[in-house]
């Protein structure tokens, strides 16, 4: 099934990402990452989150660990939601911790180093890997049916009873 069939509620998304359900719902209420298949409508309705965004999350969880502002955090976002998705997995992210650059070659990386400053990366494709397996083993849902979709090592014994059900 295609990734943008699939939608994963917040503690799907908070396990797959590394953060806690507080620092989601924080992130969604302040425009950081929203959920881009289905936002919160009120008390009781549930975020829905595309693979993109539990993938977007946990980057800015390792920007905030590393400690880059939110400001730069934030124009970080925006642009790796313009990014095309295919895209995202070939592109390397680094900080001084005050700026947050682009690179789409070693060209690239190595010129940001030649600098002198201390420099962190962050490659996307190993942070999408990471993210597409913890994801398989964590239930989505089928963003046109709401079917549970169980993962390869499911722990939740209601949602396989609910899918033998239907």
């Amino acid at each position: 099934m295609a990734s943008e069939e699939i939608g994963y509620r917040g503690p799907t998304a908070c396990a797959a990402a590394g953060i806690t359900y507080r620092q989601l719902d924080y992130w969604a209420r302040t425009g950081l990452v929203e959920p881009s298949v289905r936002p919160a409508h009120g008390s009781g309705t549930q975020r829905l989150y595309s693979f993109r965004d539990v993938v977007v999350l946990k980057i800015v969880k390792r920007f905030l660990d590393t400690g880059v502002s939110l400001q730069n955090i934030r124009t970080a976002v925006q642009h790796l939601r313009a990014c095309e998705f295919r895209d995202l997995e070939r592109l390397t992210l680094m900080s001084d911790g005050a700026t947050v650059y682009e690179c789409t070659s070693l060209d690239e990386v190595h010129a940001l180093l030649q600098g002198g400053q201390g420099i962190f990366g962050i490659a996307v494709g190993v942070v999408w890997r990471d993210v597409e397996s913890a994801l398989s083993q964590l239930h989505g849902e089928r963003v046109d049916t709401g079917e549970t979709l169980v993962g390869q090592n499911p722990t939740d014994e209601l949602a396989r009873r609910r899918n033998r059900a239907v």
